[in-house]
């Protein structure tokens, strides 16, 4: 790779760090700005339209975005990571690692955990599994990041290992 296409795959991860920023921080604004900031100061005033039963049912099935910006997060900080010049492997091992476990997680809370924790705030109405497609996608994908992450790992340590031997 030329010094050329080093600089711009440099400026590429940096422009996609702060596209990531961006996204992370205007979609978290609008979150915390419809789930905690406007019905809290409503709540406040005494004029929130619904009852804090309801308002905790949306808030649950808010939190999987969490997760998946969390992940989104993650992937900007190891473009930030590579922009610097950091070597490729181990920012890549320690990335995919984070967001399969973000991934992972914010699916596996998307398609269980919300359903169950609206089973007890509505006390035991629906199912106990809710399949969304997505959800599963999204765990199904984020469980597979982890596992590569683990294969990239013990790649590299084997590299090292045979690089000490030459």
């Amino acid at each position: 790779m030329s010094q050329a296409e080093t600089d711009r795959f440099r400026r590429r991860c940096a422009q996609f760090r702060w596209l990531a920023v961006f996204m992370v921080v205007s979609v978290g604004a609008l979150l915390a700005l419809m789930y905690l900031l406007a019905p809290g100061l409503l709540m406040a005033r005494g004029d929130y339209p619904e009852s804090p039963t309801r308002w905790l049912a949306q808030v649950v099935w808010a939190l999987p975005t969490v997760f998946y910006l969390f992940a989104v997060w993650s992937i900007g900080a190891a473009m930030g990571q590579l922009s610097k010049g950091r070597l490729i492997q181990p920012t890549l091992v320690h990335a995919l690692r984070r967001v399969g476990l973000a991934l992972g997680f914010g699916g596996l809370l998307s398609v269980f955990g919300v359903t169950n924790v609206m089973r007890l705030i509505e006390g035991g109405r629906g199912g106990w599994a809710y399949f969304d497609v997505a959800g599963m996608t999204l765990g199904m994908i984020g469980g597979a990041l982890f596992l590569l992450g683990g294969v990239m790992e013990q790649a590299g340590k084997v590299q090292a290992e045979l690089d000490e031997m030459i």
